[in-house]
């Protein structure tokens, strides 16, 4: 693994980001899940306020996927920043179908971030907050039956009552976001802010990424570029309706690792203006 931005201190005076320390990062070897968790620390804003971050990989030609999932296109450095950023993260917002599809699970903890979390005020692990209008789920899984911490499940109030009434029964806490029908993206996310989560990590999926960026709440975007072709007609990162003006991001770090490109990018701050 190597760090090729920021590099030098003449770089982190250019993109805004005097005083804070910069380093190559360890070269030729694996880097610690320390060093991993100092390079995608939150922002000091987290501490007050929600701050929504994405973590996805796609490859060369822009596919999310490959057969219906992402693991073709990973690799094993890209998994352990993923399992990095859970631990650094106090809910991890899931789409319903991802988890219909990838039968998600309960966040376990892990003791190379105890001391961590425990020095933030964080729980031992992360809770998971799954958005659903329908809540078309299966409520005997773990992640409802099994979970560390609770898991929330976030709705619209017109979700259907026996649903809500199993999702109780389940033991999941309930979020209404939501007039009608449908999430307002805007709304989960202040909703989990204003119970003390607000390092915020959504592991997609592209439909429910597309939500948050067409609403214009995601404020980071960790974004694993894997060497890969693929073809065909696999989904984007992010998909749904297409932003009127395109909203601009701006390169944070950049990590690379046998042609793996580990980015993170963040909302430029004359986007923010």
């Amino acid at each position: 693994m190597r760090r090729l931005f920021p590099v030098t201190y003449e770089t982190a005076a250019d993109k805004g980001y005097e005083g804070q320390e910069v380093r190559e990062g360890p070269v030729g070897r694996e880097w610690t899940l320390d060093e991993l968790a100092d390079a995608y620390a939150y922002p000091p804003e987290a501490e007050n306020a929600a701050w929504l971050r994405a973590n996805m990989v796609s490859t060369l030609d822009g596919a999310a996927q490959h057969d219906g999932r992402s693991q073709p296109i990973s690799c094993p450095t890209d998994m352990r920043i993923f399992g990095t950023l859970r631990g650094l993260a106090d809910v991890v917002v899931v789409g319903a179908e991802t988890v219909r599809l990838e039968g998600y699970r309960p966040a376990r903890a892990r003791e190379a971030f105890t001391a961590r979390r425990a020095a933030a005020g964080q729980g031992p692990a992360p809770a998971i907050a799954v958005i659903s209008a329908s809540l078309d789920l299966d409520f005997g899984l773990p992640l409802f039956t099994r979970p560390l911490v609770p898991t929330y499940l976030i709705t619209g109030a017109g979700a259907p009552s026996d649903r809500l009434a199993a999702a109780r029964a389940a033991g999941a806490e309930v979020l209404i976001a939501g007039d009608g029908a449908t999430v307002d993206p805007d709304r989960a996310v202040r909703a989990l802010a204003d119970r003390g989560l607000r390092r915020q990590l959504t592991e997609g999926g592209p439909r429910m990424l597309g939500q948050f960026v067409a609403a214009r709440v995601l404020d980071e975007l960790c974004l694993t570029v894997s060497p890969m072709l693929t073809a065909g007609d696999a989904q984007r990162i992010a998909g749904g309706s297409t932003l009127a003006v395109p909203e601009r991001f701006e390169l944070a770090s950049l990590l690379e690792e046998d042609g793996f490109l580990f980015t993170r990018y963040r909302r430029s701050r004359h986007s923010a203006e």
